[in-house]
């Protein structure tokens, strides 16, 4: 009796077979607990690690990590919406300001209570009292609570207006980079309260703790890996349950899915808003480590970069976003010591062989080169 022979049979026993088994679904699982782990070396490489060896970790470098994590927190914000959903959002930067800033009040409002010397912008201004609307956000809980809900807000109505009234594709992307420079522009005054052009710092404790001590800075780089491992596993989850499948829909063909009787602006608002309260709490945890905010951490130039990290790791993949975010931002800060005038150059090299060569990103070619796409991305 003759049997049709088996197509995968030969390709089990391929390289290009076991590549693809290990790029699989399984494999992107592992991205979680590989980010727990990097929290937990994060201690044991500054305290336990040598100076003299090459894993021993500075505070510097561990701050580093901090700040790149947050970086893939906002580029995985950008994924959910611009890979699964379709909206290109040039003004994420928006939301991520929003977090940073409102983090900023929290953080002075710590200063102020220890040293009850106003902030230098306050009295360069001629203030005379710490605002009261300010010490609304003195409790960390309430700060975060204020971020998402005003993040939310924020996303909500603009989100609301926009896809109620169909404006997709290009006109969006230009509308939320208008609304990014407007904003800079009208944090750059002094008279709205938040610093102006020299921003906001000063910060002295965080939830109690001196900010500058090791102990402080090494737990905020682990909440931030945290964050992000919480962030990733909701949103895979999300993107493979029917709400993802049909968010995938709707960006593949919406005037079906609206004849189809689906409220497609309802499932675009939802992962909108969804999108905004993560690139907030990024914002949020950054600034700490940085220890500034001002008008450039919603400068459309920032907005630009993301996208250009999700477009390097691969859009729609939510690994691809990451990979993309801690790449780029990690060669960024070796490159701008080390070569400060080169790497705009070599940052728009990189971005251009890639969409060229790679139109799917590093780990979205790679998937589809070992033949393991499950048709996330298109």
């Amino acid at each position: 009796m003759n049997t049709l022979p088996d197509p995968h049979a030969a390709r089990r026993f391929t390289l290009s077979g076991l590549a693809a088994r290990w790029m699989g679904p399984a494999t992107e699982a592992f991205v979680a607990p590989l980010l727990i782990l990097v929290a937990l070396y994060l201690p044991f490489a500054y305290f336990v690690v040598p100076a003299s060896s090459v894993l021993h970790l500075s505070l510097f470098g561990i701050n580093l990590i901090g700040q790149i994590m947050c970086f893939a927190l906002l580029a995985l914000a950008l994924d959910l919406v611009w890979g699964y959903a379709g909206i290109l959002s040039l003004g994420h930067g928006i939301f991520f300001g929003i977090g940073g800033y409102l983090m900023a009040i929290y953080l002075l409002n710590g200063a102020y209570a220890q040293t009850h010397v106003l902030p230098d912008f306050m009295q360069y201004m001629g203030a005379h009292d710490f605002p009261k609307l300010w010490t609304l956000l003195a409790r960390l809980d309430v700060t975060v609570v204020a971020t998402i809900a005003i993040s939310a807000a924020v996303a909500g109505v603009f989100g609301f207006v926009t896809f109620r009234s169909r404006i997709n594709g290009v006109y969006l992307s230009i509308i939320t980079q208008a609304l990014t420079y407007a904003l800079m522009l009208l944090l750059f005054i002094n008279d709205v309260g938040l610093g102006g052009n020299n921003g906001m710092t000063g910060f002295t404790q965080f939830a109690g703790h001196p900010i500058s001590d090791t102990g402080t800075q090494i737990g905020l780089a682990i909440a931030s890996c945290l964050l992000l491992v919480l962030a990733y596993l909701g949103v895979r989850y999300l993107t493979r349950s029917a709400f993802g499948r049909a968010l995938i829909a709707v960006r593949d063909d919406e005037a079906r899915m609206r004849f189809l009787g689906y409220r497609t602006h309802t499932l675009k608002l939802i992962a909108w808003c969804l999108s905004a309260v993560l690139a907030a709490l990024a914002g949020m945890l950054y600034v700490p480590q940085v220890g500034i905010v001002n008008p450039t951490i919603v400068s459309p130039q920032l907005s630009v970069e993301i996208a250009v990290w999700v477009a390097i790791g691969g859009r729609g993949t939510l690994v691809g976003a990451i990979l993309g975010a801690i790449l780029v931002n990690g060669i960024k800060f070796w490159l701008t010591a080390e070569l400060p005038a080169v790497w705009p150059f070599i940052l728009a090299g990189a971005t251009l062989l890639i969409v060229v060569c790679f139109s799917h990103g590093v780990w979205g070619t790679f998937k589809a080169a070992v033949g393991s796409d499950k048709g996330e991305r298109r």
